[in-house]
């Protein structure tokens, strides 16, 4: 017996979905049957990704140029999305920028500015465009925010202050449309090994005593992987149908526990 698509013809957008946690975002609900159209602002490595996920199926996927920053490339995608299909059952909110360690006296007021329009306005607008669709449908909205929206993380007060926001706009917007039958849902991932994590390793003296450190931060001893992000993803568009309004931690145990933190 033909085992169950588990979001067979559903149409799902993603954001940053050629590598990272968004390639395998793309990549589950591809499996599971959806129809994904995926954008990122490097076109080549998009266009790689969609030829090789349609070749396998069983879904298919629709790659589209697009810079979340910039408010027509969004309202394009969403365009672009109901055209080819009709309809739009999901958006996932994924697409986002984690720059270096940085105190607050050297965050000027420019990078700060950016960074909340990278990470937070950009999810907004995509929330905005797609909205009147997903009424349509009753569908969903999964924003990925961050585990250290909840915990903090040294250096990082800007990149914190724009995960925090997309965890509250999420309960907002979860109160407002769940009497049109529309669900938003927050995950937030720890350290899943990416290319941008092992972008970071590398900048360090020692690679492989960074990568250590992050892997025994979960209380499980390893990185999440992207698979295991794109899995999540599924299950909370697919069964996660009495959800709505929460901020899911995906972080392997990050969190829990008791751990030397004065200096």
């Amino acid at each position: 017996m033909e085992a169950r698509l588990r979001y067979h013809d559903k149409v799902v957008i993603v954001t940053g979905g050629s590598k990272g946690i968004g390639e395998g975002i793309v990549r589950e609900f591809v499996k599971e049957g959806s129809k994904v159209v995926f954008c990122a602002r490097g076109e080549a490595i998009g266009r790689k990704l969609e030829q090789e996920l349609n070749e396998k199926g069983p879904g298919e996927s629709f790659f589209i140029a697009c810079d979340i920053r910039k408010e027509d490339d969004l309202k394009n995608l969403v365009d672009k999305t109901v055209a080819k299909y009709g309809q739009i059952d999901c958006i996932v909110n994924n697409a986002g920028w984690h720059p270096p360690s940085t105190t607050i006296d050297d965050t000027t007021t420019e990078a700060f500015k950016s960074l909340l329009e990278f990470n937070l306005v950009s999810y907004f607008l995509l929330c905005k465009f797609s909205m009147p669709y997903l009424r349509q449908t009753k569908g969903n909205i999964i924003n990925i925010s961050s585990l250290v929206s909840m915990i903090g993380q040294e250096g990082a007060v800007a990149y914190c202050a724009t995960k925090g926001g997309i965890a509250s706009m999420t309960r907002a917007l979860a109160v407002d449309e769940a009497k049109r039958g529309v669900r938003v849902n927050c995950v937030s991932p720890g350290n899943v090994w990416t290319p941008l994590w092992d972008e970071y390793a590398s900048a360090e003296s020692d690679k492989d005593s960074a990568v250590r450190d992050g892997e025994q931060a979960q209380l499980l001893g390893r990185m999440g992987t992207i698979e295991e992000m794109g899995k999540c993803c599924v299950y909370v568009a697919a069964e996660g149908t009495f959800m709505t309004g929460i901020d899911l931690p995906v972080s392997g145990g990050a969190e829990l526990g008791y751990g030397q933190k004065s200096q």
